[in-house]
């Protein structure tokens, strides 16, 4: 019997090793960027986030783990309800691409952005997220697709990014009045959004086919391997994941990406999953929004080190002591989610101008 139990703890040591362990990344642990609010105390709105957050993870916890998610998804959506827009909001249901149109007064309909939500790959939605995607029609003049892509549990992880894929393909070619040739595109994402995002950068480069404008990551998460630094020195500063997440320290990192592997049906350190173990030479230009006190701190500094280090046009933002994906909190008048707005704003009016072009083969 012992020594089955040595076979069976050599077999997983050697998977953990050869399968699903990434390369070393502590070479890209430096530089880590200064906070563009260093100095100043958060706000007010701030605070009141936080503590709408403590009744979200009460909520959850109240109720059986099999009614968790259910409630974590009817949550997030409630962020939505209290959104006013005095634009317009169009659902669409075509050929496999779901989500709806987010259209300011006056948009452009040949510029257009993909937007990506958040929620770990298993909650969120286009509903959950108008308070960015209000947002940035407001501030982007354009037209914005807020994407509904498969979610897990009940889809593979494979068929979000196909998702994201085909989404992307579509919004070249399809505006929110049918069909007609975008003249720009930018893509963005928050968290697991984020992640799609990068990933949807990258096999659009491999792909060669026409590259957006720009990509814009608000608080990505980029290592499936778990390996960032972070997800554990800032587990009691992020008042958002580490609640939800922070427990997962515990366990061994080898059986996580185990899980990970069983749950993803990816390997934790294929790009699809993980794009900073991707080739990240070429790629558009590209902004990334992190909080200094979140989790996913390294997940940040870790991809724009290594894109930077490869020739790509990646720039890294950080704020302190601000909730992971602060900005959703932006018609709440807290001032650093206006000021993170203001910063990609000025992104997307430095790289507009004409069509897409081509990307690098």
């Amino acid at each position: 019997m012992i020594w089955l139990m040595v076979v069976v703890v050599a077999v997983l040591v050697a998977i953990n090793f050869f399968v699903l362990r990434g390369e070393d990344l502590k070479i890209y642990d430096t530089p880590r960027p200064e906070p563009l609010n260093e100095g100043r105390e958060p706000s007010q709105a701030h605070f009141e986030a936080i503590a709408s957050l403590g009744d979200m993870n009460s909520a959850i916890q109240s109720v059986s783990r099999k009614q968790q998610l259910t409630v974590m998804r009817e949550h997030m959506d409630t962020l939505g309800e209290e959104v006013e827009f005095d634009g317009e909001i169009v659902p669409v249901d075509s050929n496999g691409i779901r989500g709806e149109w987010v259209l300011a007064p006056g948009a452009d309909p040949a510029r257009r952005l993909l937007y990506i939500h958040g929620g770990a790959f298993v909650a969120g939605s286009p509903l959950s997220h108008r308070a960015i995607t209000t947002e940035y029609a407001r501030r982007y003049g354009g037209a914005v697709f807020s994407l509904d892509y498969r979610l897990m549990p009940e889809h593979p992880r494979q068929a979000g990014i196909d998702d994201c894929r085909a989404a992307y393909r579509w919004i070249l070619d399809t505006g929110p009045q049918g069909s007609g040739r975008a003249s720009e595109v930018f893509i963005s994402g928050d968290s697991a959004g984020g992640n799609l995002s990068l990933s949807l950068s990258n096999w659009i480069r491999d792909q060669g086919i026409t590259a957006p404008n720009g990509v814009i990551a608000l608080s990505p998460a980029t290592d499936n391997t778990l390996a960032s630094p972070s997800l554990k020195s800032n587990v009691e500063s992020d008042h958002m994941l580490g609640p939800l997440f922070g427990k997962m320290n515990r366990v061994p990192k080898a059986l996580l990406r185990l899980v990970n592997l069983v749950n993803n049906r990816i390997p934790p350190r294929h790009p699809n999953v993980s794009p900073v173990y991707a080739d990240l030479a070429n790629l558009p230009p590209t902004l990334v929004h992190v909080s200094a006190q979140e989790m996913l701190l390294d997940d940040a500094v870790r991809y724009v080190n290594k894109a930077r280090s490869q020739g790509s046009p990646v720039e890294l933002q950080a704020w302190g002591h601000m909730l992971h994906v602060w900005h959703i909190f932006v018609l709440r008048d807290m001032e650093e989610a206006g000021h993170a707005f203001d910063q990609i704003e000025r992104f997307m009016k430095s790289h507009r101008g004409g069509a897409t072009t081509e990307a690098a083969a």
